[in-house]
Protein backbone atom coordinates (compact mmCIF):
# COMPACT_ATOMS: atom_id res chain seq x y z
CA UNK A 1 0.00 0.00 0.00
CA UNK A 2 1.31 3.15 -0.90
CA UNK A 3 2.20 6.02 1.78
CA UNK A 4 0.15 9.13 1.85
CA UNK A 5 1.55 11.99 0.84
CA UNK A 6 2.31 14.50 4.08
CA UNK A 7 2.64 18.34 2.99
CA UNK A 8 3.62 19.88 6.15
CA UNK A 9 2.81 23.88 7.00
CA UNK A 10 5.29 26.69 7.19
CA UNK A 11 4.46 26.64 11.39
CA UNK A 12 3.89 23.75 13.35
CA UNK A 13 0.47 21.90 12.60
CA UNK A 14 -2.51 22.80 14.61
CA UNK A 15 -5.12 21.45 11.80
CA UNK A 16 -4.94 18.90 9.60
CA UNK A 17 -6.49 18.27 6.39
CA UNK A 18 -6.93 15.06 4.51
CA UNK A 19 -7.70 15.24 0.79
CA UNK A 20 -9.07 12.29 -1.23
CA UNK A 21 -8.34 12.04 -5.11
CA UNK A 22 -11.00 11.08 -7.60
CA UNK A 23 -10.88 7.38 -9.54
CA UNK A 24 -7.73 6.97 -11.99
CA UNK A 25 -5.71 9.59 -10.08
CA UNK A 26 -2.79 9.70 -7.65
CA UNK A 27 -1.41 11.29 -4.22
CA UNK A 28 -0.04 13.78 -6.29
CA UNK A 29 -3.36 14.97 -7.91
CA UNK A 30 -3.93 17.72 -5.25
CA UNK A 31 -0.47 18.41 -4.24
CA UNK A 32 -0.56 21.98 -6.28
CA UNK A 33 -4.22 22.72 -4.14
CA UNK A 34 -2.60 21.54 -0.95
CA UNK A 35 0.40 24.17 -1.69
CA UNK A 36 -1.56 26.76 -2.77
CA UNK A 37 -3.66 26.80 0.02
CA UNK A 38 -0.85 26.58 2.57
CA UNK A 39 -0.10 29.82 1.75
CA UNK A 40 -2.41 31.21 4.03
CA UNK A 41 -3.53 28.36 6.05
CA UNK A 42 0.21 28.81 7.94
CA UNK A 43 -0.48 25.64 10.76
CA UNK A 44 -2.66 23.19 8.49
CA UNK A 45 -0.68 19.89 7.37
CA UNK A 46 -2.18 18.49 4.16
CA UNK A 47 -2.19 14.17 3.84
CA UNK A 48 -2.52 13.04 0.18
CA UNK A 49 -3.42 9.31 0.44
CA UNK A 50 -3.23 6.64 -2.62
CA UNK A 51 -5.97 4.73 -3.12
CA UNK A 52 -5.03 1.14 -4.25
CA UNK A 53 -4.73 -0.22 -7.62
CA UNK A 54 -7.88 -2.32 -8.55
CA UNK A 55 -9.86 -3.44 -11.40
CA UNK A 56 -12.42 -1.28 -11.90
CA UNK A 57 -15.74 -2.69 -13.96
CA UNK A 58 -17.26 0.26 -15.77
CA UNK A 59 -13.41 0.41 -17.14
CA UNK A 60 -13.84 -2.87 -18.91
CA UNK A 61 -11.81 -4.43 -16.25
CA UNK A 62 -8.65 -1.96 -16.31
CA UNK A 63 -6.61 -1.44 -13.20
CA UNK A 64 -6.17 1.92 -11.89
CA UNK A 65 -6.33 3.53 -8.52
CA UNK A 66 -9.89 3.51 -7.29
CA UNK A 67 -11.23 3.50 -3.70
CA UNK A 68 -14.15 1.15 -4.52
CA UNK A 69 -15.38 -0.76 -7.61
CA UNK A 70 -17.93 0.70 -9.42
CA UNK A 71 -19.56 -2.32 -10.82
CA UNK A 72 -22.72 -0.04 -13.07
CA UNK A 73 -23.53 3.64 -13.40
CA UNK A 74 -27.36 3.82 -14.25
CA UNK A 75 -29.83 4.23 -12.46
CA UNK A 76 -27.41 5.12 -9.83
CA UNK A 77 -23.85 3.36 -8.95
CA UNK A 78 -23.53 0.32 -7.99
CA UNK A 79 -20.24 -0.14 -5.94
CA UNK A 80 -18.37 -2.65 -3.86
CA UNK A 81 -19.65 -2.12 -0.46
CA UNK A 82 -16.68 -3.59 0.86
CA UNK A 83 -13.89 -1.59 -0.75
CA UNK A 84 -15.71 1.27 0.31
CA UNK A 85 -15.57 -0.35 3.80
CA UNK A 86 -12.03 -1.05 3.46
CA UNK A 87 -11.31 2.55 2.33
CA UNK A 88 -13.15 3.86 5.54
CA UNK A 89 -10.84 1.97 7.63
CA UNK A 90 -7.87 3.61 5.97
CA UNK A 91 -9.08 7.34 6.88
CA UNK A 92 -10.45 6.71 10.08
CA UNK A 93 -7.09 5.06 10.84
CA UNK A 94 -5.34 8.26 9.56
CA UNK A 95 -7.75 10.92 11.27
CA UNK A 96 -6.65 8.72 14.62
CA UNK A 97 -3.15 9.57 13.71
CA UNK A 98 -3.32 12.98 13.83
CA UNK A 99 -5.19 12.86 16.97
CA UNK A 100 -3.19 10.90 18.51
CA UNK A 101 0.01 13.42 17.32
CA UNK A 102 -1.80 15.90 19.47
CA UNK A 103 -3.84 17.86 16.51
CA UNK A 104 -7.56 18.11 18.05
CA UNK A 105 -10.26 16.56 15.97
CA UNK A 106 -12.30 19.37 15.42
CA UNK A 107 -9.52 20.97 13.61
CA UNK A 108 -9.38 17.86 11.23
CA UNK A 109 -10.90 17.77 7.82
CA UNK A 110 -12.15 16.07 5.05
CA UNK A 111 -12.24 16.48 1.81
CA UNK A 112 -12.58 14.10 -1.42
CA UNK A 113 -13.18 14.68 -5.02
CA UNK A 114 -15.45 12.53 -6.75
CA UNK A 115 -15.12 8.79 -5.84
CA UNK A 116 -12.57 10.48 -3.04
CA UNK A 117 -15.40 12.65 -1.89
CA UNK A 118 -17.99 9.58 -1.31
CA UNK A 119 -15.66 8.10 0.54
CA UNK A 120 -14.99 10.80 3.14
CA UNK A 121 -18.95 11.77 3.07
CA UNK A 122 -19.04 7.99 4.04
CA UNK A 123 -16.66 7.61 6.85
CA UNK A 124 -17.74 11.14 8.15
CA UNK A 125 -21.11 10.17 8.70
CA UNK A 126 -21.61 6.36 8.77
CA UNK A 127 -18.31 5.55 10.54
CA UNK A 128 -16.98 8.39 12.90
CA UNK A 129 -18.25 8.84 15.75
CA UNK A 130 -16.06 11.85 17.04
CA UNK A 131 -16.03 15.87 16.34
CA UNK A 132 -14.29 16.66 12.57
CA UNK A 133 -13.79 20.25 11.69
CA UNK A 134 -15.95 19.40 8.45
CA UNK A 135 -16.29 17.92 5.07
CA UNK A 136 -15.37 19.32 1.79
CA UNK A 137 -17.48 17.35 -0.72
CA UNK A 138 -16.21 17.84 -4.80
CA UNK A 139 -17.79 17.26 -7.52
CA UNK A 140 -19.06 13.82 -5.60
CA UNK A 141 -22.13 11.67 -4.51
CA UNK A 142 -23.15 9.60 -1.70
CA UNK A 143 -24.13 6.15 -2.81
CA UNK A 144 -24.48 5.34 0.89
CA UNK A 145 -26.67 7.51 2.34
CA UNK A 146 -30.13 6.41 2.28
CA UNK A 147 -33.63 8.07 4.16
CA UNK A 148 -32.77 5.05 6.51
CA UNK A 149 -29.50 6.82 7.82
CA UNK A 150 -29.74 8.37 11.41
CA UNK A 151 -26.57 10.85 12.61
CA UNK A 152 -25.72 11.24 16.15
CA UNK A 153 -25.13 14.64 17.79
CA UNK A 154 -21.47 14.28 16.71
CA UNK A 155 -22.34 13.83 13.23
CA UNK A 156 -24.65 16.81 12.54
CA UNK A 157 -22.40 19.36 13.90
CA UNK A 158 -20.05 18.68 11.36
CA UNK A 159 -20.05 21.28 8.56
CA UNK A 160 -20.07 20.55 4.90
CA UNK A 161 -19.53 22.08 2.22
CA UNK A 162 -20.61 20.47 -1.06
CA UNK A 163 -19.34 22.16 -4.28
CA UNK A 164 -20.04 21.29 -7.80
CA UNK A 165 -20.11 21.43 -11.74
CA UNK A 166 -23.13 22.86 -13.36
CA UNK A 167 -22.17 20.72 -16.34
CA UNK A 168 -20.72 17.65 -14.80
CA UNK A 169 -21.55 14.68 -16.76
CA UNK A 170 -19.59 12.41 -15.04
CA UNK A 171 -21.07 13.49 -11.44
CA UNK A 172 -24.42 14.37 -12.35
CA UNK A 173 -24.93 17.63 -10.55
CA UNK A 174 -28.15 16.05 -9.38
CA UNK A 175 -26.62 12.98 -7.89
CA UNK A 176 -24.30 15.85 -5.54
CA UNK A 177 -27.72 17.81 -4.57
CA UNK A 178 -29.02 14.54 -3.26
CA UNK A 179 -26.01 13.98 -1.15
CA UNK A 180 -26.56 17.45 0.27
CA UNK A 181 -30.30 17.30 0.89
CA UNK A 182 -29.82 13.74 2.76
CA UNK A 183 -27.67 16.07 4.75
CA UNK A 184 -29.51 19.07 5.39
CA UNK A 185 -33.04 16.90 6.47
CA UNK A 186 -30.24 14.83 8.89
CA UNK A 187 -29.99 18.19 10.37
CA UNK A 188 -26.40 19.00 9.32
CA UNK A 189 -24.81 22.55 8.63
CA UNK A 190 -24.54 21.85 4.77
CA UNK A 191 -23.59 24.45 2.04
CA UNK A 192 -24.20 24.17 -1.81
CA UNK A 193 -21.53 25.66 -4.08
CA UNK A 194 -22.30 25.77 -7.84
CA UNK A 195 -19.74 26.76 -10.35
CA UNK A 196 -19.54 26.83 -14.38
CA UNK A 197 -17.98 23.97 -15.08
CA UNK A 198 -17.50 20.37 -15.64
CA UNK A 199 -16.30 17.24 -13.89
CA UNK A 200 -13.27 19.26 -12.86
CA UNK A 201 -11.52 21.48 -10.25
CA UNK A 202 -11.41 25.97 -10.96
CA UNK A 203 -9.43 28.36 -9.24
CA UNK A 204 -12.19 30.00 -7.88
CA UNK A 205 -13.31 26.92 -5.89
CA UNK A 206 -9.94 26.61 -4.76
CA UNK A 207 -10.51 30.24 -2.99
CA UNK A 208 -13.36 29.88 -2.06
CA UNK A 209 -12.11 26.39 -0.20
CA UNK A 210 -9.40 28.61 1.23
CA UNK A 211 -11.80 30.91 2.87
CA UNK A 212 -14.34 28.03 3.92
CA UNK A 213 -11.03 26.46 5.85
CA UNK A 214 -9.90 29.53 6.97
CA UNK A 215 -13.50 30.76 8.61
CA UNK A 216 -13.23 27.70 10.45
CA UNK A 217 -9.87 27.64 11.86
CA UNK A 218 -9.21 31.11 13.32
Amino acid sequence: MTEPLIIEPEKAADACVIWLHGLGADRYDFLPVAEALQQSLLSTRFILPQAATRAVTINGGYEMPSWYDIKAMSPARAIDSDQLEGSAQRILSLIEAQRDSGIDPARIFLAGFSQGGAVVLHTAFLRWQGPLGGVLALSTYAPSFSDEMSLSASQQRIPVYCLHGHYDEVVQNAMGRTAYEHLKAQGVTATWQEYPMGHEVLPQEIADIGVWLGDRLR
